[in-house]
């Protein structure tokens, strides 16, 4: 039986010499919820979960597991499992004996560590391979079997930090399910850490999006890909990422965009939005993912004209970017849908799906 928990920072700063690895972090997580740290590397995402875990200790802020203070509790008395980027397993024993390692270590019976690791390799579709040494293991299984080392001390709290970045394209959608089925089964409060945002998105019930040490924004993937408090949240999501063109309010119900001086009709509520914050004066950003733009090969006065540079055909649908002067807008479109190279065409952004960023806060303007 799995122990759900619930972890909570507060406030909490880890620096290294002059450098601030993390910064005033607050984040509660619920039992049973499986969280993704996300951000590019040097984020602070690897070095929050080390604090989490007892590896790294804060200069400032508490942690808290199940409501208790934990700061200046070792590891071993944290109930957590961590899995490390690199597996870490003993070369020298077989995979059984690796899995079994912390129950020998915390002097359980035979009988016990053999029903309880037999347990773990069945969960995990392991049970072929406990004799091989890690040398006779493929990636896969590797993985596999420092994941049930974690499980089999039944943890509070189950740590990953990139745990699947070794493995090759193929293994790595494989094993990102079976990690996420090993949660729905188990249940554990599991935090989960990549610089991977289609792998966030696809496993995570909440993402805690981190950039130079800070939290920038946390919530569900699909709020977070949708609703991006700030523009580096919006480019860091999506691939291809989000467009940004400089814009500025002109006129009742038009914006004045940075590619050669276009102008784009615009809704009242995008106006509205805009007045609000600064009557239309701010140094103003507008961003559309690329799925939120329409092709139209006739003028549209609700779009823009560009050029086709490239048309990349990536199977169930096509990328087209578009230039204008030094500016590249990039369009996903159905598979049917392939312009001619040189082609003139309108980019018509959905009106309901433009963000407008102030460009000075690089907040969103809600």
């Amino acid at each position: 039986m799995y122990i759900m928990s619930m972890i909570r920072l507060v406030n909490m700063t880890k620096r290294f010499g002059k450098t601030v690895a993390v910064k005033n972090a607050d984040l509660e997580i619920e039992k049973g919820e499986f969280v993704v740290f996300l951000g590019p590397s040097g984020c602070g995402k690897t070095t929050t979960l080390r604090c989490i875990a007892g590896l790294e200790n804060p200069e400032e802020g508490e942690i808290y597991i199940d409501n208790e203070l934990v700061n200046d509790l070792p590891t071993l008395e944290r109930d957590v499992g961590f899995v490390f980027q690199h597996y870490a397993l003993f070369p020298h024993m077989n995979a059984y004996q690796n899995i079994s390692f912390p129950l020998r270590a915390m002097k359980h019976k035979k009988s016990y560590i053999e029903r309880e690791v037999m347990k773990v390799a069945e969960l995990l579709r392991i049970e072929k391979i406990l004799q091989l040494k890690p040398s006779h293991l493929s990636g896969g299984d590797l993985q596999s079997v420092a994941l049930a080392r974690a499980l089999v001390i039944k943890p509070k709290v189950f740590l990953l930090d990139e745990p699947l970045s070794t493995l090759d394209a193929e293994f790595r959608e494989e094993a990102r399910t079976m990690i996420k089925k090993i949660h729905i089964e188990i249940g554990a409060t599991t935090i989960y850490v990549t610089h991977d945002q289609m792998e966030a998105m696809a496993i995570a019930d909440r993402i805690v999006t981190m950039n130079l040490g800070e939290i920038q924004q946390i919530d569900a993937p699909e709020y977070v890909y949708h609703n991006p408090v700030n523009i580096f949240v919006a480019n860091f999501l999506g691939s291809p990422g989000m467009n940004f063109i400089d814009c500025s309010l002109e006129g009742d119900n038009t914006l004045k965009l940075g590619l050669d001086g276009k102008i784009l009709q615009i809704n009242e509520k995008i106006v509205k939005k805009i007045k609000a914050v600064r009557e239309g004066k701010a140094l103003l950003m507008m961003g559309i993912r690329p799925e939120d733009i329409k092709l139209s090969f006739k003028k549209d006065v609700y779009g823009f004209d560009m050029e086709v540079t490239i048309v990349e055909e990536i199977g169930p649908e096509n990328i087209i970017n578009l230039r204008s002067g030094d500016h590249v807008v990039k369009v996903l479109t159905d598979p049917d849908t392939l312009p001619e190279t040189g082609e003139t065409v309108w980019a018509v952004p959905d009106q309901d799906k433009i963000r407008i960023f102030d460009q000075q806060t690089q907040k969103e303007i809600l």
